[in-house]
């Protein structure tokens, strides 16, 4: 529940405020055994503030994620998958990034979406978001691993129906 609340206030707040979350949540701990609930909560704390359906958990596209993100294990390449769904990807050094970390990246980058423009800042990245917070999106599946031989963690979550099309706003 303090995750959902914390994610509400930033979606009104500047970047300062998700550098602290993003501090509380240790990094040090032993691997979390629920991604699932720290996948959808940060991602459905943005569209909840937004006023959007949540995303509901699709066992079929979680599988799809764990298997794409399988294949990753080995290089720990930051590649999409160019499969049939929405989708964002995440890299990180070291073994103990969470999903929630992972999520809440994505969002960060609402600071960085101007809807009035439907348009990224100059340089910056703002597609995660909108595709976390894409009207349509209704079913979300994701998946972690940490790769071979140190090179990091890669985290995917897959979106149906997928968003960001272009000349579209998400919402």
């Amino acid at each position: 529940m303090l995750v959902v609340q914390l994610m509400k206030k930033l979606c009104y707040v500047d970047s300062i405020l998700i550098f602290i979350f993003l501090s509380l949540i240790p990094t040090n701990a032993a691997p979390p055994k629920n991604h699932l609930r720290q996948f959808l909560g940060v991602q459905n704390a943005a569209r909840t503030a937004l006023k959007l359906p949540p995303l509901a958990w699709d066992r079929k596209i979680a599988k799809y994620a764990a298997s794409y993100a399988r294949r990753r294990r080995t290089d720990c390449e930051l590649r999409h998958s160019n499969g049939p769904y929405g989708e964002n990807i995440f890299w990180g050094s070291g073994s103990e990034w969470t999903p929630a970390q992972a999520a809440a990246a994505w969002v960060a980058e609402r600071r960085v979406y101007n809807y009035r423009s439907n348009s990224c800042a100059d340089g910056q990245e703002c597609g995660h978001y909108t595709q976390i917070v894409w009207r349509e999106s209704r079913r979300i599946g994701c998946a972690r691993v940490v790769c071979d031989e140190g090179r990091g963690v890669f985290m995917i979550c897959n979106y149906d129906p997928p968003g960001n099309y272009v000349g579209e706003r998400p919402y």
